[in-house]
């Protein structure tokens, strides 16, 4: 692959995660698949698409219509030297998992003092803006995020998506991957041969600027890189930090960029109460008290259920909703 046009090629998220998955599982022969539906359909949104005919029905397997049973199973098999790879297929049906995510999976480690590893990944279509009926749009991280002794990334971009599936799958720890659903068809370059960061679990200044930090992660990214180029029509120069991991959080470059633009904006799809954005912000003030130029914003879902889908635009924070918390940090 040393030829440039071998080495990258143009893709949707969804099938970045595909050729990613295909790479990991040719490379180690003990990650395998595990959900409903991800065989032969290839997975509701087809992200495992192809992956049976090539690696065998013993390597992509088919469950039955039980979240709970498939974490179970994975957990078990960790246990046993393999890296089971699961699929939810809506994050609203992770609920009944939860119990097995939280209690057994998380723990495992730390209850045998590190004896015994359980290097299971837990792929979930996150967030909304598709059109879906009830429990197929929600956003859980706060939930994991809150659970010590699980690891959580989300991609926003083909090419983290392509080398963040690997990296989490080749990692000791559990790990939840969140796929913002609403970008599996954003197209992008996937550099095959080297990945952003080399750290699945930091974060990455997209854009730089030089009076406010935007942070944001998974499906809102777009969004906060359109609302900095709106606001810089105003004359007002945004800094953009994609998180890509939400548990640990890499606070150390999101105080970097604070101490220099002053300012922070944190947008996610999650509701503002109890959301993560809150923990951020309370960790960026103790760190960055004297930097701070005005309160950190914080922008979100409202403290509601997820709503139909004729009205979830009004519920998800949009450009005009992050450029609003934007004019607050600058009132100041």
């Amino acid at each position: 692959m040393s030829d440039t046009k071998e080495s990258t090629l143009r893709t949707t998220m969804a099938k970045a995660l595909t050729l990613g998955m295909r790479r990991a599982m040719s490379e180690d022969r003990s990650v395998l698949l595990m959900g409903e539906d991800i065989g032969s359909l290839g997975g509701v949104y087809r992200v495992t698409e192809g992956l049976k005919a090539d690696f065998g029905a013993h390597r992509v397997r088919d469950t039955p219509l039980g979240e709970a049973g498939i974490v179970g199973t994975a957990i078990g098999m960790a246990m046993r030297g393999y890296r089971p790879v699961c699929e939810i297929q809506f994050d609203g049906f992770t609920f009944p998992a939860f119990n097995q995510i939280t209690t057994q999976l998380a723990k495992m480690h730390a209850r045998t003092n590190g004896d015994v590893a359980v290097p299971v990944t837990i792929r979930i279509p996150n967030g909304g803006v598709i059109g879906s009926v009830e429990h197929h749009s929600e956003s859980p991280e706060a939930l994991f995020a809150h659970t010590a002794g699980l690891r959580i990334v989300t991609p926003s971009t083909p090419q983290d998506a392509y080398w963040m599936i690997q990296q989490s799958i080749a990692c000791p720890d559990p790990v939840i991957f969140l796929e913002p659903k609403r970008r599996y068809w954003l197209k992008g370059e996937v550099n095959l041969l080297q990945p952003n960061t080399p750290d699945p679990f930091s974060a990455q200044v997209v854009r730089e600027g030089e009076q406010l930090t935007l942070v944001a992660w998974g499906p809102l990214v777009p969004v906060a890189m359109a609302a900095a180029e709106a606001a810089s029509q105003d004359g007002r120069s945004v800094e953009v930090v994609d998180l890509r991991s939400l548990s640990p959080v890499d606070f150390d470059t999101l105080e970097a960029s604070v101490n220099h633009t002053g300012r922070m904006v944190i947008a996610h799809e999650a509701p503002v109460f109890g959301g993560l954005g809150g923990e951020i912000a309370s960790r960026i003030t103790d760190r960055c008290f004297y930097s701070l130029e005005a309160p950190v914003q914080r922008v979100g879902g409202y403290h509601l259920p997820y709503p139909p889908a004729g009205v979830e635009e009004e519920y998800v924070p949009d450009l005009d909703r992050i450029l609003d918390a934007i004019d607050r940090a600058f009132a100041y």
